[in-house]
């Protein structure tokens, strides 16, 4: 479609044709007219968010789960400033996202007009990119290219700000394939003779590694298929950051677990004593590295990222390959077929050995209670009653986020939403309900601190107003538990506003938002109440009562190397305690 419409127009038909199905949004005086225009069509649906930092997860929930864009639209000013934290934790978790946000006319920017801030320049430090467009002829494409920059490459968040009198003024229509995008054409195929250079690494390695991250799901399901492949063809362990769960499945038989600060013993260990690590789009997020001058010190590293900024920003590699991680798995295995499917059986099954001793530590072994819910069994729990149903699970942030990693299980991508980067407090709330909007049918489960949980609980109201039957699963310690952890480990016990105080009594509250609620605090009714939970047809928000001083193991402690954790003091013995943990 070409022709004469005016700006507002333009943004709708702009986003019929990249093929949007949802916006998620607040309106505001600065973008009326594109809600006018909204109001006149039935080819996109709105969600209407109760605060703009919502509209930005639930955007981040839809695009995570479904591999496309998700579209923000929000008024100027306020609305505009509210979205800022989404962008950064989209920015930081490689989330293509489109917002769109209204501005004061153009002859007004600069006067500190109603509603006025410079939103390109504070957003322009948590975006991929971002315009603002005071011509309406250029709007059409700008928003065309918006689409191309928030996908391609390293996706992220692009931000376009449109002023009032643009969006009512007329112009000329330009439809996508007209659009000019060549000027940024991302690099996706890896260098063959370097990926050569890995496969040679691989014939020889003893104590090979795969560490696999989030960019393995952002290059599509194709990509953790031929992660599956290579692994179960070499033979080489799998791990993986919190953002990558699922690109290999957690039943898989090559799966050794998440790595990290919260990561299993077996995965730490074999990170730290690997001869041959080939990083699969991951960015050596410092919660994975530990001391970095103790990390992995022995080993050859590779380093296959579709950013070519990523590469040698954090860890120095001994071989880059820049490419998108599913082009070069694709030929990696070409060439490692092509030369004979070689690989250092010897060596790898001593390696098996010694990670099978290290499995043999139990690290999330816990003290169950028959008196008291532990978090770890109301996950184990969960996890059992909802395995191989149609799931997805989004957390906040906190202890909970990392007991959910650990204890639930994923043998698919893009059916866990977590905020990794930034770890926003107030992003699994608003995600469910992105989620559920994109999967219907499917059960949307957020597992909740419920301290993260207040901090955006207004959405409820948004889950009620459009039937999303989101489940809010809350592991309630009456604490901001991560922070209580930290402080009892290392600021001598000295817990400085870590307890949660006048906390709402959460079933009423559901009754208030007009779904449903109920309270449990007993392991022998904890079934029951997550079955109750799974079957009632709409939002449901469970409170499970948990044990208030439980701590997440295993722990890297900050600074540490990866061969200095923390564990459970049920998951060994005769170790010296300290905080209900042995150093190992």
């Amino acid at each position: 479609m070409s022709g004469q419409m005016t700006g507002a127009r333009m943004v709708v038909q702009a986003l019929r044709d990249q093929g949007v199905d949802t916006v998620f949004g607040y309106p505001g005086g600065a973008v009326l007219p594109i809600y006018d225009e909204i109001f006149q069509q039935n080819d996109i649906r709105h969600i209407l968010v109760r605060h703009e930092q919502g509209a930005v997860h639930m955007a981040e929930g839809y695009a995570r789960s479904t591999g496309k864009p998700g579209v923000v639209l929000v008024t100027s000013g306020p609305g505009a400033t509210n979205a800022v934290t989404g962008l950064t934790d989209a920015l930081l978790d490689s989330i293509p996202l489109v917002v769109l946000t209204g501005q004061v006319p153009t002859f007004m920017i600069g006067t500190d007009g109603f509603q006025e801030a410079d939103t390109v320049g504070i957003t322009r430090p948590c975006t991929k990119h971002n315009w603002l467009v005071k011509d309406t002829d250029k709007l059409a494409e700008t928003i065309h290219q918006a689409f191309h920059v928030a996908t391609q490459g390293r996706p992220g968040p692009v931000l376009i700000d449109i002023p009032k009198d643009v969006q009512f003024a007329t112009g000329t229509y330009v439809a996508p394939k007209a659009t000019r995008t060549g000027h940024y054409q991302p690099k996706v195929k890896g260098d063959i003779d370097l990926i050569t250079e890995l496969v040679e690494w691989m014939e020889t390695a003893q104590r090979p590694i795969l560490y696999t991250g989030g960019g393995l799901i952002n290059s599509g399901p194709g990509a953790s298929q031929l992660l599956r492949e290579l692994a179960d063809a070499t033979g080489f362990p799998v791990t993986s950051t919190l953002m990558g769960l699922g690109a290999y499945p957690a039943s898989g038989k090559n799966w050794i677990g998440m790595l990290g600060m919260h990561g299993l013993y077996e995965a730490n260990l074999a990170m730290h004593g690997c001869d041959l690590m080939i990083n699969l789009g991951a960015r050596f997020d410092d919660r994975i590295t530990g001391r970095i001058a103790d990390f992995s010190p022995r080993s050859k590293k590779a380093h296959v990222d579709i950013d070519p900024s990523s590469i040698n920003k954090v860890i120095h590699v001994d071989l880059g390959i820049v490419g998108d991680v599913g082009h070069v798995l694709e030929d990696l295995l070409k060439v490692w077929k092509s030369r004979g499917r070689k690989v250092n059986k010897e060596g790898l099954a001593k390696w098996w050995a010694q990670i099978d001793e290290w499995k043999a530590k139990k690290c999330l072994t816990y003290r169950n209670s028959d008196q008291v819910i532990k978090p770890q069994y109301a996950l184990e729990r969960l996890e059992a009653l909802t395995k191989g149903r149609d799931r997805y699970i989004t957390t906040e942030v906190g202890q909970h986020q990392m007991w959910a990693a650990q204890f639930l299980g994923f043998d698919a991508p893009n059916r866990w939403m977590t905020s990794g980067g930034l770890g926003t407090m107030g992003y699994g709330l608003p995600a469910s309900i992105g989620v559920q909007v994109a999967h219907p049918d499917a059960l949307v489960i957020n597992v909740a601190g419920e301290a993260s949980w207040l901090m955006n609980m207004q959405e409820m109201g948004t889950a009620v107003q459009f039937r999303a039957p989101v489940k809010q699963f809350i592991l309630n310690n009456e604490r901001l538990g991560m922070v209580r952890q930290w402080q009892q480990l290392l600021h001598g016990e000295r817990y400085s506003h870590s307890w949660s105080e006048s906390l709402p009594d959460f079933v009423k509250l559901a009754e208030a938002f007009g779904c449903k609620g109920a309270k449990v605090d007993s392991p022998k009714d904890l079934d029951d109440a997550i079955m109750a939970m799974i079957e009632y047809d709409g939002p449901f928000i469970l409170d499970v009562l948990v044990e208030k001083h439980e701590n997440c193991f295993p722990m890297i402690p900050s600074g540490k190397p990866h061969n200095e954790m923390l564990l459970g003091d049920a998951s060994t013995e005769g170790a010296i305690q300290a905080g209900g943990a042995v150093l190992v």
